[in-house]
């Protein structure tokens, strides 16, 4: 209703480019770019807000472009504009989904988690450090069903797609730590399936490298310089209360938090993260 695609014929021409929330780009500051056209039907900001809380609640399929598009409420362009056009069509047909949740007891905690290195970099955008950063994508699941997921910028320049996933992984498990805690202690009270948590990590060309730092007491001229607050794990999976797992891409829920996919892709990673 914020949008006015109920009442927007222009937006109602099309029905294949409701399939996806974006196209298989990534967006950029567009300095040079058109003015919005909508300005005095509907708030940027307003719209970014309210598309972050949905996300966050209920429709992890749009994450990463939700965030896509907060990047840039200070100056938005028609191009972000229509990013955000394009994310509420995609919602506008399927208005009454959300996450299907089907239990498995079989299953405890899981995370999967995944790194776009240097995903953002853009030609128009090469003088700005931002787009030179990383996108860290996990999900937390229990008994099979998600719990909390997360699409967000790393903080610092990786040097190379492993440290981009060793950043992410140790991310994710600053969240899982504490939650592994939590669990332990309501075991008592309520009737909890605890089982070692599984870290999947997508297949990159070089994925083998993160997991060989996150288990192997060794570094080399490549690795040494990463930071050791991204080592504040390794003690539980020494102790195997955790264990990283290598992961197909195709299986990788956290891909679709990290970057805009082909629709089959989408399609089946969805499929699996949400039940339809």
């Amino acid at each position: 209703q914020l949008l006015g695609l109920d009442r927007n014929n222009e937006w109602k021409s099309s029905t294949k480019s409701r399939l996806l929330p974006s196209e298989q780009i990534i967006l950029h500051r567009d300095s040079e770019g058109e003015q919005r056209k909508y300005t005095d039907k509907w708030n940027y900001r307003t719209a970014v807000g309210m598309l972050t809380y949905l996300q966050g609640n209920t429709r992890p399929d749009i994450s990463v472009h939700v965030h896509q598009c907060a990047r840039f409420s200070i100056d938005p362009k028609r191009s972000h504009e229509r990013a955000i056009i394009r994310i509420g069509r995609y919602l506008l047909t399927s208005r009454e989904r959300g996450i299907i949740y089907k239990p498995d007891t079989s299953k405890g905690l899981e995370c999967y988690v995944d790194a776009d290195f240097a995903g953002s970099w853009q030609k128009a955008d090469a003088e700005s450090a931002d787009s030179v950063m990383s996108r860290t994508g996990y999900v937390l699941m229990y008994a099979g069903c998600p719990i909390h997921w997360v699409s967000k910028l790393q903080t610092e320049i990786a040097l190379s797609t492993a440290e981009a996933e060793y950043i992410a992984l140790s991310q994710s498990l600053r969240e899982v730590i504490p939650l592994m805690s939590m669990m332990k202690e309501l075991k008592d009270t309520f009737p909890i399936e605890i089982q070692i948590p599984n870290f999947n990590c997508t297949v990159h060309e070089d994925n083998q490298s993160c997991i060989s730092m996150a288990t192997k007491q060794k570094f080399s001229p490549r690795t040494k310089h990463i930071a050791l607050k991204y080592h504040h794990f390794r003690s539980y999976v020494n102790s195997k209360q955790i264990e990283v797992h290598y992961i197909n891409t195709h299986d990788q829920l956290a891909d679709c938090l990290t970057k805009p996919l082909g629709a089959n892709l989408f399609f089946n990673l969805r499929k699996m993260l949400m039940g339809w």
